[in-house]
């Protein structure tokens, strides 16, 4: 399957509109129509964006669109890494009190890096909580990923073992990378991994080889180098802000993210509505919000 992007003016959308048959419901967040023409997936974006997928997506976008995806390219400016087919790994959530730790490892090809840019896919950092839901639910179809989710008890556990979170991530960050390279037929031209650690102890931590090792870099703000770290970043952002979105539904709580003192307070209250242990069961038990909100509660019963 290929997939062509082009960004379109208002009015050419419109127009496009006016000529297929389209959903308009039922449809996911960002998404503004979505129709199957000739066995094809066309999706139509509040970003002023046209995907189309399937077997010839390049003819039915030259029928439809009037250009492909190669003739938007000087809209983006490629990094070093971007013009090599990467596979890239980030996580998200381990600064975070609440939720789990997510681990993503993707492969994006040449060709899709391109794509990827098109959409708008950057450094996650910079990208408020419904752009990366919308951009997550474009790219997740279109690149072979791996997500690992590393849930709170399992994170607790592991503390408890003596792991550091460095060496929770080093495992799960070559784990994600080895299910990537099993998916793929292509041997990848580098693998960039968005550092938190030297490679000297990631390689000792990380418990199985690093596969492709002399592919293999490591990149310090890795998601402004690499269009494979940064999709990655916003598919674990994607699945981390998906389970604090469950955990908010369970507690009836607001539930904020990082480790400040709105933090405290929520977890103050959760131990009261429920339990220690259950906060327990949704939290990171080694950051020093834990031992906050049990202050927060002795001081009111005093």
């Amino acid at each position: 399957m290929s997939t062509v992007v082009k960004i379109m003016e208002k009015t050419e959308i419109e127009n496009l509109l006016k000529k297929i048959s389209h959903a308009k419901t039922d449809l996911p967040a960002g998404m503004i129509a979505r129709a199957k023409i000739k066995g094809h997936t066309l999706s139509v974006y509040k970003s002023n964006k046209v995907m189309i997928q399937g077997k010839e997506a390049e003819s039915l976008a030259a029928e439809l669109l009037g250009a492909t995806a190669p003739a938007d390219r000087k809209k983006s400016i490629a990094l070093a890494y971007d013009q090599y087919s990467c596979i890239g790994s980030d996580e998200a959530g381990s600064g975070d009190y609440f939720g789990p730790m997510t681990v993503v490892a993707s492969y994006v090809s040449k060709k899709n890096a391109e794509i990827l840019k098109i959409l708008g896919v950057m450094d996650s950092k910079s990208l408020k909580d419904p752009k990366i839901i919308e951009l997550a639910e474009q790219i997740i179809p279109i690149i072979p990923h791996s997500l690992l989710v590393l849930d709170n008890p399992k994170y607790n556990q592991q503390k408890m073992r003596g792991w550091s979170q460095v060496k929770m991530k080093a495992v799960l960050h070559n784990q994600a990378i080895i299910n990537v390279l099993e998916k793929i037929e292509d041997r990848p031209d580098y693998i960039v991994i968005d550092q938190f650690a030297v490679q000297g102890v990631y390689e000792n931590y990380a418990l199985t080889p690093i596969p492709e090792r002399e592919r293999t870099r490591f990149e310090t703000k890795g998601e402004s180098k690499s269009i494979a770290i940064a999709a990655s970043s916003i598919i674990a952002r994607y699945a981390f802000i998906k389970r604090m979105d469950w955990i908010e539904k369970e507690t009836g709580l607001d539930i904020y993210k990082g480790a400040g003192a709105k933090v405290d307070l929520q977890a103050a209250k959760i131990i009261e509505r429920k339990s220690l242990d259950y906060l327990d069961s949704i939290t990171k038990k080694d950051f020093k919000n834990r031992a906050k909100a049990l202050n927060l509660i002795e001081r009111k019963r005093s």
